[in-house]
């Protein structure tokens, strides 16, 4: 829908100044016709310490500011140095003369306007996902849905056979091997147990699994820092598809970190912002020297590192997960602690007394009340009560720690996450994918108390949850996670547990606005940029995507079924288009001699 006609601002008011006033009538003609771009002369002029300098208006058929708002909007003005300096409605602002933002050094109004087709919403964000494993992912070769041992180790093909092949489990907690590896290893160097870790000896060896992974990976080929940039380039222009701004990296290790910090400072090809929690590359440990060797926080918003990643267990799918009482559909196993709670709690409050956010990987009821234990201890260190405030007041506003994952969480300790403000990272489609088994392992009394929880975190505890994916584990793609949020159904096939229409406990589903908060206020909140990300407002980084429709519209659509199957028109970082799905190259191409013309995105 067109933005509405301006109103007239008067005859004797625009008599000084009819040359302008023709351009202004121009330009409000245009906006009834938004497909195309259109400018005023030369680029809006706002003041800045005195000096002059160029911004750059843009008007969509909508703007949605943030999840929520009411605010009504279709203009925003964009800073050279990539933030929204105005947010405005045309209708009502683009005509008033007067305004400091548009005059340049002689008094004139010198606007360049583009207006463009579309419906804005805010940069979405992931807030837990894993870059360089996505680019590694997107290089290699997914077997996801392969049926049988011949399928996926491809040992039946004779190029193959006797090579060197590592397949990793979805959730990347466990790893499968070929033959060719296990000859590498010593069978007696292989230990009976491993804590915190199982090596699957039945019906034959290959398989390992979490702490016991680290047998096999000490052997893999490690990428080198090309390579890895390669990784990260790809990642980024197929999250930016998705209209993902950016993303909690939940894992670097110093090593790579520090590849990260020189490609953002020096490649064109960086375009992703990265919030990354340092993991030492012992995981596990405290390793201040490497952490601080790579502490950054970039002034343009593109890589912060000052959070760590610990782990306090393994997945519920492998029945990894630590538990209070054992699985129901294997009662010999309650899952596995990586490191106990005593270790745990000494690493939280090291990290803590470091400088840094402490955000630990808990699945299991069991490894989640040690992290929520490890994270009240580190407060408890680090907070000065005698002001009167509480626990829960010093980590809102100074530490922000996270629990990663959430998912599996005795009722007592929800309380626990609410009476101390600990945020929730979740990962909606996490529920989606264990559907089909989750009860099996939990039982059905644990599954309906403890189990995904999203919208009682919010409605119950007053807790604002981090979304995210988990890619590679999980597709990257934002509306599936909203999807799955809202519905509780299956983002790729659109159905629940049974394969039927119905979701799954879906007294847990949250609305659109709040799924939509929290892949981008709720980030925001989680990384300390509230009112910087997430949002279409003055002083915040120009991050916005661009749908063909309101997110509204879209996800109403076939009952719902529109909002997975959104596809995203532009993504915008730092006022900079980094996707366009529109955009195509013509590349040529000699076939059998012949040239011919073929475009690609």
């Amino acid at each position: 829908m067109a933005p509405p006609t301006p109103r007239s601002p008067g005859v004797l008011y625009w008599a000084p100044r009819l040359s302008l006033g023709a351009l202004a009538i121009a330009f409000l003609i245009h906006l009834n016709h938004p497909a195309s771009s259109f400018s005023l002369f030369s680029p809006n002029t706002i003041r800045n310490s005195g000096s002059a300098i160029t911004a750059k208006t843009y008007c969509y058929t909508s703007v949605l500011t943030s999840a929520g708002s009411s605010r009504e909007a279709d203009c925003f003005s964009v800073s050279p140095d990539g933030r929204f300096t105005k947010v405005f409605h045309s209708a009502e602002d683009v005509l008033i003369v007067g305004d400091n933002d548009y005059f340049d050094e002689d008094g004139g109004n010198n606007m360049v306007v583009e207006t463009k087709a579309g419906h804005v919403i805010p940069g979405i964000w992931d807030g837990h996902g894993h870059l360089v494993q996505y680019g590694e992912f997107l290089h290699s070769v997914d077997l996801f849905g392969a049926s049988s041992v011949e399928t996926a180790m491809l040992e039946s093909d004779p190029a193959l056979k006797g090579k060197y092949i590592m397949l990793d489990r979805v959730d990347v907690h466990c790893t499968w091997v070929s033959q060719a590896i296990l000859d590498l290893i010593p069978a007696e160097s292989l230990p009976e147990e491993v804590p915190g870790g199982e090596i699957i000896r039945e019906p034959g060896l290959g398989v390992f699994c979490d702490n016991a992974m680290d047998i096999v990976t000490s052997l893999w080929p490690k990428p080198d820092a090309e390579r890895k940039k390669t990784f990260l380039k790809t990642a980024m222009k197929e999250l930016h598809k998705v209209g993902l701004v950016g993303m909690n990296d939940a894992g670097v290790t110093p090593t790579d970190l520090k590849v990260y910090d020189e490609a953002s400072r020096n490649e064109d090809w960086w375009t992703l912002r990265v919030y990354a929690m340092i993991e030492c590359g012992e995981r596990n440990v405290f390793c201040p020297l490497e952490a601080n060797s790579v502490r950054t926080q970039h002034e343009d918003g593109m890589l912060t590192i000052r959070s760590v990643k610990l782990f306090a267990d393994g997945a519920l799918g492998s029945w990894g997960s630590a538990m209070i009482d054992p699985y129901s559909d294997k009662p010999s196993t309650r899952g596995s602690l990586l490191v106990n709670g005593s270790t745990l709690e000494s690493l939280a409050r090291s990290w803590s007394n470091a400088g840094y956010q402490v955000n630990i990987h808990a699945i299991g009821d069991l490894a989640n009340r040690y992290a929520i234990d490890a994270l009240e201890a580190a407060l408890k260190d680090a907070c000065n009560l005698s002001d009167g405030k509480t626990l829960k007041d010093c980590q809102q506003a100074s530490h922000r720690f996270r629990i990663e994952h959430s998912q599996i969480i005795h009722p007592t300790d929800q309380a626990r996450i609410r009476d101390l403000g600990i945020i929730p990272s979740i990962q909606p489609t996490h529920a989606t994918s264990d559907m089909a088994y989750a009860e099996l392992r939990l039982g059905p009394e644990r599954t309906a108390t403890e189990a995904y929880r999203m919208r009682s975190l919010i409605h119950e505890l007053g807790v604002q949850p981090v979304l995210g994916s988990d890619f590679p584990v999980e597709p990257p793609n934002p509306f599936e996670g909203m999807y799955a949020a809202v519905t509780r159904k299956n983002p790729h096939t659109g159905k629940g547990a049974d394969g039927g229409d119905k979701g799954w406990y879906t007294d847990e589903a949250l609305g659109l606005e709040e799924a939509l908060a929290g892949f981008t206020k709720g980030v925001a909140g989680g990384m300390f940029t509230e009112g910087k990300t997430g949002v279409i407002e003055e002083g915040a980084f120009a991050d916005w995507v661009v749908l063909d429709e309101p997110l509204e519209v879209l996800a109403a659509r076939d009952n719902g079924e529109g909002l997975r199957k959104i596809k995203v028109r532009e993504t915008w970082v730092g006022g900079r288009k980094v996707y366009d799905r529109e955009e195509k190259v013509a590349k040529k191409v000699v076939s059998n001699g012949e040239e011919g013309v073929r475009e690609g995105l």
